[in-house]
């Protein structure tokens, strides 16, 4: 592997770049018209520009991604998160343009990006799986019979889904068939695909992950768990590990199980394997993210390891350089997402910064992909920069974390710094003691509106 195209942008493409320099394989950055002056940029080796601002005429732009990568002679393609990330058709492509891919086999994506599907291999796998139905519903009067067999309160689910879209709790029929057809609905506008299945609604949830490495050659092994239940609105806030949540036979069987996971859908690259954990610890398979996550940065400050190389080496064909006795929580970390959003409605807020000033300080990471000028435009995912921070204990990192956010200053837009504030200086989340619903149950949202 000698040149490597980012088919993404923003903060992720700059952190691959800083891997690839660092082990001295060139980048070609691909950009749009909106994205033509953000420093990714101008830091990679090279820069082909690929289309108008909407994804999908530049950024899910198969063919113009696919000559950029001719044209400037990369062999490989990293497609980041999101985007193209999970999309099979486009690995597939990549594969017989004779480049490297790098992620998963095309097979494996599509298993997994179909829930249903993925569901049912990890029950085959012997991985604990969430009550629920195995096939698609098709009728409310069918999820009707299905979710009294069940028991409410219940999760209606797109088979296709991710990030919180075509989800409906639903406690009883009423709001389940007001739910479905909306569901669909939404289902089939963002996914292309409208099938819906349910599951076993489980209440005051732990959502915990685990992150997996696996080569070609067999070797598979985990690098422990992230703690990811600050949410709001399904999407994920602030991620901590290890989790304050876990003991240590919970946590070795959460492991494994991520690691049969893997095995049983034969992975190869970096992956993360998600959980539901119920307040008795016993936990559950959600979904498998074929991809690097956007948390990634927690595992690599905790345990010093760093994925995207092993991203690389794992594409190169490469067997792993480590074994599972040398993954160790060395320190605990901290991830705080700051988004381009009013801290109140959580509604983007889209702007020129005018002052772009992150904190700079000792066992403080900033991953971002914009400076004072950038102008954050509409047709994109909201998140600007990540806060990583480390510390000795998990006391230690959340005053780093603290410290971090309150120097963070951002002006010209709106940002969620405030709310971000909020939940550090939560005193259940201090003491480690969150749910799922920790944004709803403790108002955070709300609080900020007194400021």
């Amino acid at each position: 592997m000698n040149k490597v195209l980012i088919a993404n942008r923003g903060e992720i493409a700059r952190r691959i770049i800083r891997t690839c320099k660092a082990r001295g394989v060139a980048t070609v950055a691909v950009y749009s018209d909106a994205d033509k002056d953000l420093p990714f940029v101008r830091e990679a080796d090279e820069s082909v520009h690929i289309g108008p601002p909407p994804v999908p005429h530049s950024y899910l732009n198969v063919e113009a991604i696919l000559a950029a990568a001719k044209s400037t002679g990369a062999d490989a393609i990293h497609p980041g998160y999101g985007l193209l990330s999970e999309n099979e058709a486009f690995a597939r492509r990549v594969l017989e343009e004779g480049l490297l891919f790098i992620g998963p086999t095309p097979e494996v994506i599509g298993q997994m990006g179909d829930k249903l599907t993925a569901r049912r291999m990890m029950e085959a796998a012997g991985v604990p799986v969430v009550p629920g139905c195995e096939q698609a519903i098709d009728s409310p009067d069918e999820a009707a019979v299905i979710a009294m067999s069940i028991g409410y309160p219940v999760m209606l689910k797109a088979s296709a889904g991710g990030g919180g879209i075509g989800m409906h709790i639903c406690r009883d029929e009423a709001e389940l068939r007001q739910a479905y057809q909306s569901a669909k609905g939404r289902a089939k506008a963002y996914f292309g695909n409208d099938a819906m299945y349910m599951e076993k609604y489980v209440e005051r949830p732990h959502h915990i992950e685990v992150q997996v490495v696996a080569d070609q050659h067999g070797n598979v092994i985990h690098l422990l768990e992230r703690e990811c239940s600050i949410q709001r609105r399904h999407q994920k806030v602030l991620e901590e590990s290890p989790s304050p949540f876990l003991d240590t036979a919970t946590r070795e069987l959460l492991c494994d199980a991520a690691v049969t996971a893997a095995k049983a859908v034969g992975y190869s690259g970096v992956g993360t394997v998600e959980f539901i954990v119920d307040e008795q610890k016993n936990f559950y398979f959600l979904e498998m993210n074929t991809r690097l996550q956007v948390e990634h940065p927690v595992t690599e400050e905790m345990t010093g390891i760093d994925l995207v190389s092993l991203q690389l080496d794992i594409a190169d064909n490469h067997p792993l350089s480590i074994k599972q006795e040398d993954v160790k929580a060395l320190r605990h970390a901290i991830e705080l997402r700051v988004y381009a959003e009013d801290p109140v409605t959580f509604l983007p807020s889209p702007g020129t910064i005018t002052l772009y000033q992150p904190p700079a300080f000792e066992d403080v990471r900033i991953d971002d992909g914009v400076e004072t000028g950038t102008q954050v435009t509409p047709f994109y995912d909201p998140m600007i920069a990540k806060v990583i921070v480390s510390g000795a204990t998990r006391e230690e990192a959340v005053q780093q974390a603290q410290k971090a956010i309150d120097h963070f200053l951002i002006t010209g837009i709106k940002t969620n710094i405030p709310f971000l504030q909020e939940v550090l200086q939560d005193e259940q989340f201090r003491a480690g003691n969150y749910t799922t619903w920790f944004v709803t149950e403790r108002g955070a949202a709300s609080s900020t509106e007194k400021r």
